[in-house]
């Protein structure tokens, strides 16, 4: 059995089509999907049905990211907290209200880990940011995970989260985060996944690397369609919703190199030495310009 790993897909439709669309080409009928699947592109809609046409013709798996958890946290806490036309929360109030109750209910159903026999010695689990919580980060050379990672009954952990495609062992054990298909870190504006080999079907692969067990895993970097998603951006008027939001995922897109969170943070330190104090979500527009300009335009 050979699986599709994908994580982080953040409604990018257009890349998630060209991962889906070359993995079937592989003959790869099996997927796991790692969480975050809809919150900074338009029309949400599309990656949804995407998820479930996928859902319904093959074998699939689905855990719950932290962006999940946004939806529901939102819909549970009232629904006031977010605002249209604002770069801090405008991308979220759109995708929230671009959902449907299905769309929730199945974000709902999601586990927040599981583990899975991948053969009869060799287990793996797989997760959105670490197996305790959805909003961890699993990184290498940091003895948190390290301590996690020893704690686990599973020779290979999946995650994602950090959107940064890599891969690292400790004590035996191996940490493979495919890297984001949606809006991936350090890969030049590539999506990114990774195809999980059984070994028996494996020949000569370029990208594939051993493992002690019976799989092997292969890091998969693919060009898209770029422009044709930042013109949903336009057509479905997220650049009014979320101007610097937008900006900031042109960026990303583009090079692979900054972060919103990055952008967000040096925002949130303008607002706080001009004003004393800066909360999460208010962040005047005129600090995220002042960050973007900084970051990108100096």
């Amino acid at each position: 059995m050979d699986i599709a790993v994908l994580s982080d897909i953040h409604g990018n439709y257009e890349a998630f089509h060209t991962c889906v669309e070359y993995a079937l080409r592989r003959n790869i009928t099996n997927f796991w999907f790692l969480g975050d699947y809809v919150g900074e592109f338009g029309f949400p809609q599309r990656t949804m049905n995407l998820l479930y046409e996928l859902n319904e013709r093959y074998t699939c798996k689905y855990i719950r990211g932290n962006k999940e958890d946004y939806w529901l946290n939102y819909e549970a806490s009232g629904r006031t907290l977010w605002s249209r036309y604002d770069s801090t929360t405008g991308s979220l109030y759109y995708t929230y209200h671009n959902l449907t109750d299905r769309d929730l209910l199945f974000f709902k159903s999601m586990k927040i880990m599981e583990e899975i026999d991948l053969t009869e010695k060799e287990k793996a689990v797989i997760c959105h940011g670490s197996p305790a919580s959805n909003r961890g980060k699993l990184l290498p050379d940091d003895e948190k995970t390290y301590e996690i990672m020893d704690s686990l009954n599973a020779d290979i952990i999946f995650c994602g989260h950090t959107h940064i495609q890599r891969e690292f062992v400790h004590n035996g054990k191996k940490v493979i985060n495919p890297g984001a298909v949606g809006v991936p870190l350090q890969s030049m504006g590539k999506a990114q996944f990774v195809l999980l080999h059984e070994m028996k079907n494996v020949h000569e692969m370029k990208n594939v690397h051993e493992t002690e067990g019976g799989y092997k895993e292969e890091f998969i970097s693919l060009e898209y369609d770029i422009e044709r998603e930042l013109e949903n951006f336009r057509l479905s008027g997220l650049i009014e919703y979320a101007p610097y939001w937008y900006k900031v995922t042109k960026q990303l897109l583009k090079t692979g190199s900054v972060s919103h969170g990055v952008v967000l943070s040096k925002a949130m330190e303008l607002c706080r030495e001009e004003e004393g104090e800066c909360i999460w979500p208010h962040v005047p527009e005129r600090y995220w310009e002042k960050a973007y300009k900084s970051i990108f335009e100096d």
